[in-house]
């Protein structure tokens, strides 16, 4: 993508947070408001939910499928989460990465720490923490997504996950939707100005130099 002719490397916008925090909300509202963001469709293991539709929302594959992924080195990131295993396909990211377009990733603290040892230039990483464990929790039953042993081994986990906030470029307490999207939002727009990702940069100045 160009910016006042200027042309643009896409970043990578990485967002994590304990489960029910409010991460994949905000991913959903930015879809809605960004142009130039697409969405990392992840492969999973993990069955297909009767809301879900397959290369929407995931690539639901099976296991030996997603291990000789993983042998041929098709995926940028891969974990496993909850005992299924989740994993970035490389190749419609660096695609997009290179038509300056932006790419937003919906991901734990394990896969952003391989996107940091793989593309650190590209990445920009916002950690999502909930206002209290107590609204947390609140946000994990309302959802009616999962029965109560599974809240329960996401509770369990989240002191673990929480504790990665350092590793994390910008820390985000979600206490409101709406300006938690329009934080992260202020975030891409200052991070598409950034002088080493405007690839084009230089040829530009130079035209300002002869005074074209």
């Amino acid at each position: 993508m160009q910016q006042g002719g200027i042309k643009r490397r896409g970043l990578m916008l990485v967002l994590s947070s304990p489960s029910g925090a409010g991460k994949t909300t905000i991913a959903r509202k930015l879809m809605e408001l960004e142009e130039n963001l697409e969405i990392s469709v992840s492969s999973t293991t993990r069955a297909k939910r009767s809301s879900e539709a397959d290369g929407t929302h995931y690539r639901f594959i099976d296991d030996k499928k997603f291990t000789q992924m993983v042998g041929k080195g098709a995926f940028l990131e891969h974990a496993t989460v909850f005992g299924h295993r989740y994993g970035t396909p490389r190749a419609p990211v660096e695609a997009a990465l290179a038509r300056g377009r932006d790419v937003l990733f919906d991901i734990d603290w394990q896969g952003t720490q391989q996107l940091a040892e793989k593309a650190r230039k590209d990445l920009v990483s916002v950690f999502v923490l909930p206002p209290s464990t107590a609204e947390l929790e609140r946000r994990l039953h309302s959802r009616a997504q999962d029965p109560d042993d599974v809240v329960r081994d996401r509770m369990a986990k989240a002191a673990n996950e929480v504790s990665h906030w350092a590793e994390y470029d910008y820390i985000l307490v979600n206490t409101d939707v709406a300006k938690s999207v329009a934080s992260v939002q202020s975030i891409l727009h200052a991070e598409r100005l950034r002088r080493d990702r405007q690839v084009g940069l230089s040829d530009f100045v130079e035209t300002l130099r002869e005074g074209r």
